[in-house]
Parts: structure tokens; sequence; C-alpha cells
């Protein structure tokens, strides 16, 4: 009995490990970052991700002439800087995604948000959420600037699938030497 204990836990420990590899980490803004010079399109930069919960959201900026909010989709509309949700100012700012549905951020500094500086992260609401999309699997792409963005791979998921059923093999290889030595 104590054996089955033992490889439920060995099992469970490895399920773990799975889910947590499936989390990507995005820098907003990709190789510019969170700022209002270059023209940066944040709107497009999140169209081109797909955000799964466990994400990781990364703004990186300049603290002296920048910060992040976290705000209601109607201050991030109207760019409505005077209560925000969360706020954040070390220039290194890394978010988990851990509720599904928008999640509104902007620049509180005044004028940035009416210049751009802002972004919708989406956490899709459908039934496949569970399962991991391309972008979680492989690590985002930064392209050049004007350069067109690449769409996901195909071959992602199968890479993906190949490295989760070696984890599992290696599992039930292991449980088998456990379970012969016993």
């Amino acid at each position: 009995m104590a054996l089955v204990v033992r490889v439920l836990a060995l099992v469970v420990a490895v399920m773990a490990v799975l889910e947590m590899s499936s989390a990507a980490v995005y820098k907003v803004g990709d190789s510019a970052g969170w700022t209002t010079i270059g023209n940066v399109d944040y709107k497009q930069w999140s169209a081109t991700k797909t955000f799964q919960l466990g994400d990781v959201i990364k703004f990186e900026y300049n603290s002296q002439f920048h910060n992040v909010i976290r705000v209601t989709h109607a201050m991030y509309q109207s760019c409505n800087a005077s209560v925000p949700l969360d706020s954040y100012a070390t220039g290194n700012d890394s978010i988990t995604i851990t509720t599904k549905g928008h999640h509104f951020y902007m620049c509180g500094v005044p004028g940035h948000c009416q210049a751009g500086q802002k972004v919708d992260i989406n956490i899709i609401r459908h039934p496949l959420s569970a399962a991991p999309s391309p972008s979680a699997l492989a690590s985002p792409i930064v392209p050049a600037p004007h350069a067109p963005v690449p769409g996901p791979s195909s071959a992602a998921p199968l890479q993906s699938l190949e490295g989760h059923f070696a984890l599992l093999g290696l599992t039930l290889a292991t449980l088998a030497l456990v379970s012969g030595l016993a």
C-alpha cells in the first residue's frame, strides 16, 4: 500500500511539473518595451499573442519616465488614471495572469495613455483554454521593428506533446523500476 501512495505522489508531482511548464513569459512591446518612443502599437502587439492562465506579463521601462497601472475597462478607454486597481513603478514589473478575461494596463503618466501606452491582455474564455496554446509552448517571438509577425508554428504543439510523452515515459519507467525493487 505504501508503494501505491508513493507512485501516486510521483504521478501528481510529474503532472504539476507538466502544468507549470505550459506558462509563457511575454515582454510587453517586445524589444521596444513599455514606452512612448518608437510608436509601439500595443493593441497590435497583444492581438498577436494567445495568452493563457499562468502566463507572466513583463513590463520593462525607465521608471523615471513611466509606470504601469491596472485599470477598469472604462478607465482604459478614457485614459483615466485617477483610481488604479494596481500600481507598479519598478521599471521591471512581472505580473502573473491568474484570472480569465480582459486585463487592462496603461501608463499613468499624464499624456502617455493618450499617446498609445496602454495594453489589453485578454485571456480567452473557451473550453480549449485548458490546453496549452502554441504561444505558451514555445518562447514568444520577438520580431524586428516593422517586420511582419510570424504566425504560430503548427509543429509547436506536436513538439510539446513529444516532450510531455517523454516525461510520462520517464515517470512510467521510474515506477516500473521502483515496483521491481519493492
